[in-house]
């Protein structure tokens, strides 16, 4: 089994999840505010015949109320506001306390570092998408392993 891949993307067309799977992607991001409730679960459906396994992005309480309406097993919760572009850890804190259990959360944007991955596992994450901590430093497995709390082996 290799490393399991994730299209992220702006998914708005149900083609573009046939095209993830030909390509090789194990999962797909939807972002619930960039689709209709209606076609979230369109999106949805469609994935889980594919085989893909997605995980539905949300922002604030509405979101997350389309997110879970819709039947998402995989939320994310991202601390990034899409219209500001503003960051706040604590999104993650008060959207998780709301996901009912049995679904998998994953905190996403504004994880910099242990104690923050720390925080929000403590507040119900279990997993975190990291992007930005990992793309600036020059030892990319080094940042990888601060994040994960491995001790420097050098």
């Amino acid at each position: 089994m290799g490393v399991p891949v994730l299209r992220k993307d702006f998914l708005i067309d149900p083609y573009q999840l046939v095209e993830a799977r030909a390509a090789g992607a194990d999962a797909a991001l939807l972002i619930t505010e960039a689709l209709p409730a209606n076609a979230l679960r369109a999106m949805l459906a469609e994935a889980r015949g594919l085989g893909l396994a997605c995980l539905v992005e949300c922002h604030c309480l509405s979101s997350l109320k389309k997110a879970l309406d819709a039947g998402a097993e995989i939320v994310g919760i991202n601390n990034r506001d899409l219209h500001t572009f503003t960051t706040k850890l604590e999104t993650t804190r008060r959207l998780a306390a709301r996901i009912p259990p049995g679904r998998l959360v994953v905190s996403e944007s504004a994880i910099r570092t242990r104690g923050d991955v720390e925080r929000v596992a403590a507040w119900g994450a279990h997993a975190v998408l990291v992007g930005e901590a990992l793309m600036r430093p020059r030892h990319i497995g080094r940042a990888m392993d601060e994040l994960m709390g491995k001790p420097d082996t050098c």
